[in-house]
């Protein structure tokens, strides 16, 4: 379970279009030179990018309205501290994620690698969605767009179709909107395997916790072809918007979405949470922050960080057991289940 032997033995099939990722870009890579002093850092797939283990997620505290000046103090905090990559989507908070970054982002765009994503699937959709982040963002282009949390067949025939999102993310690329290109997911492994080998993505972001492997694991039936066909990969969902943490106290179960219904508390703390995806081998993993003073903490954490050992990880694993309906949320369920 350590970085160097996780692959294992390689899997095959893979298509031939997806075997190289384009040298296309027409920007710049960014570069926060604070980086390298406060964490490890790895390379971000075929990219060229070098990103730091630990990197900011767009949503929390950043996505709620009315927040704005606190939104401005953690983005800059999290710059300032060596973070380096931060993943916004069109659909947080509808569009004011992406706005509480442009306001930091206008004056520091060098120094951080920035993303979004489109949720529709269609060429026309995708566009117009591009053409409002681009503006809410305030750049002239993102280092990353991403298909949005893609989870059917259905769907994926329909980015893939001729007036589908696909058309739209390889316009933007070669329009210069867009550097890279990527698609995330945290529903179905296996149709986001289809999909990183039917295009040549540059990257995948992946829904990961400790539950992972006890149903519908990515770990195990999407992460070794990412890797494989070396695409960056982003790990989320460290502690599934707490879920996850022995801190959190289930709000009442009539509030609570219809699929993540719990009466539980979590089992881990977020020591042991970030921990164990921090092990695995991945480019980086994103955490949203309440605070500067969560941020404060998770990047400490990154700086002072030793991988889990295998016994370490199976055994945070093995916590997780009893919560694994709330830890997976988000994954295809079967009805009743």
């Amino acid at each position: 379970m350590n970085r160097r032997g996780f692959l294992g033995a390689g899997l095959t099939g893979i298509a031939a279009t997806a075997a190289a990722a384009p040298s296309s870009r027409k920007h710049a890579l960014p570069h926060n030179p604070r980086t390298e002093m406060a964490m490890p850092m790895n390379n971000l797939g075929r990219t060229g990018y070098r990103v730091g283990i630990l990197s900011l997620g767009a949503q929390a505290t950043l996505e709620i309205a009315g927040r704005e000046a606190e939104s401005e103090q953690i983005i800059n905090r999290a710059l300032d501290l060596g973070i380096n990559y931060i993943d916004s989507a069109a659909g947080y908070g509808k569009g004011i994620s992406e706005q509480n970054v442009g306001r930091v982002i206008k004056t520091r765009r060098k120094e951080a690698w920035i993303t979004s994503k489109t949720a529709d699937r269609t060429y026309d959709g995708s566009m117009k969605i591009l053409e409002q982040t681009l503006k809410n963002m305030q750049t002239d282009h993102l280092d990353l767009w991403q298909i949005h949390n893609l989870q059917t067949q259905e769907q994926l025939a329909q980015i893939f179709a001729p007036n589908g999102a696909m058309k739209a993310l390889e316009a933007a690329r070669s329009q210069g909107m867009v550097n890279f290109l990527g698609v995330t997911g945290h529903f179905e492994p296996n149709v986001l395997a289809e999909a990183i080998k039917g295009f040549p993505f540059d990257t995948l972001l992946l829904a990961i916790n400790a539950a992972d492997r006890h149903y519908l694991s990515f770990l195990e039936h999407l992460l070794p072809l990412a890797q494989e066909m070396k695409l960056g990969t982003i790990s989320m969902k460290v502690a599934t918007r707490g879920r996850v943490l022995s801190t959190w106290t289930p709000p009442p179960v009539d509030q609570q979405p219809a699929s993540a219904r719990t009466n539980k508390r979590g089992t881990l703390t977020i020591e042991e949470a970030l921990s164990y995806n921090l092990s695995l081998p991945v480019s980086t993993t994103i955490i949203g922050v309440d605070s500067i003073a969560q941020l404060e903490q998770n990047v400490k954490l990154a700086s002072n960080f030793t991988p889990l050992s295998e016994a370490q990880m199976k055994a945070l694993e093995k916590r997780t057991l009893p919560i694994v309906r709330q830890a997976l949320y988000f994954r295809r369920w079967e009805l009743g289940a």
